[in-house]
């Protein structure tokens, strides 16, 4: 009997790119999302990919009420938690409503893991636990340090909440993955990143002022002390990341671990200024950018990018997709979205 995944913000970005990657390797996937930075037809984007329609439920998992409906409702194996508000910057200006949702919501689904007897969960994290960091590449075992940003800091302290329940709960089995930098599309260019209101990451704002929908595009600083003066990043395809989810949850369900809380770093190992972002697009589209700097973005660090090499031997993953393929892959899902 194929297992079942419940993917929390599973129309989200990354959400939607893992159900299709869970899809394709048998599993049958209930998603959940409350379709606060996403929309209702992704579910049936990700069917023309797959040929299978998840099973879709438009809940707040950080309405106790609706989560505990929603465990009673259905048999589940294992979690895929990315129900989260993610942009730096909004968590900056907006910090309760971020500590609300990425927490309560994490609580309440680990309320009814417990209820139900699920052992399982993938928790989508975030490379900004490392804050400013003292050498890089950043490892596993590089110092977690105060947050820059109320977002990196509920990524913190739900990490703290899940190793806490593995310590009470030994048969409880968390893996977090610490994410870098996800861009690009699908390659059916079906699914991709699509940003409700001003985009607040890198890319959808480069391709939406390409398309005509931006005036410019503001690079945050120009003073760092990197080569370029720009914020340097690790950027990985979002399939990539996708398929990362899938070697975790294999992982648990069928490989196992002697430990039951484990991290792993999930980027390429290499880093990218944002300046290289936009020469790069130029060279591989063959559109010009236009940009203009604008001063430092409270929250930014200056530059980070991961050692993968744990993730590679452990998970037995590793990325793939070049820089010029993901930076493509983002155009050419502008391009679709401008069709509609």
């Amino acid at each position: 009997m194929n297992k079942t995944i419940l993917v929390t913000g599973g129309t989200g970005y990354i959400g939607s790119h893992t159900v299709v990657a869970l899809q394709e390797k048998g599993y049958k996937v209930i998603i959940a999302d409350n379709l606060a930075n996403s929309e209702k037809e992704v579910i049936y984007n990700i069917e023309k990919i797959s040929h299978v329609l998840p099973q879709f439920e438009p809940i707040d998992l950080a309405n106790e009420q609706a989560c505990e409906a929603l465990f009673n409702k259905y048999s589940i194996n294992a979690v895929i938690h990315f129900a989260a508000y993610k942009y730096v910057n909004e968590s900056v200006n907006n910090p309760l409503r971020y500590y609300k949702n990425n927490l309560i919501s994490l609580l309440n689904v680990l309320n009814e893991m417990k209820k139900h007897n699920i052992c399982n969960i993938v928790f989508s994290s975030s490379c900004t636990v490392y804050g400013t960091p003292d050498t890089l590449p950043v490892t596993e075992t590089s110092p977690v340090k105060k947050s820059m940003s109320p977002y990196g800091n509920t990524k913190q302290v739900a990490e703290e909440i899940l190793e806490d329940n593995c310590k009470a709960d030994r048969h409880l089995k968390v893996i977090s993955l610490r994410y870098f930098n996800p861009i690009g599309a699908h390659p059916s260019i079906k699914i991709g990143e699509t940003a409700k209101g001003i985009p607040q990451n890198l890319l959808p704002y480069l391709t939406q002022t390409v398309i005509g929908k931006r005036e410019f595009l503001s690079v945050f600083g120009n003073d760092y002390n990197t080569p370029d003066g720009t914020c340097i990043r690790d950027y990985i395809h979002v399939m990539d990341l996708a398929y990362a989810h899938v070697c975790a949850i294999e992982r648990m369900l069928h490989m196992g671990s002697d430990i039951n809380y484990e991290v792993f770093n999930v980027g390429t190992g290499k880093g990218y200024s944002v300046l290289e972002i936009i020469q790069t697009f130029e060279k591989v589209t063959g559109m010009k950018v236009n940009f203009q700097f604008k001063g430092r973005r409270e929250g930014d660090i200056a530059q980070i990018w991961a050692d993968t090499s744990l993730a590679n031997k452990v998970l037995k993953w590793e990325a793939l997709y070049a820089l010029e393929d993901m930076l493509l892959s983002a155009w050419k899902w502008e391009k679709e979205l401008a069709k509609s």
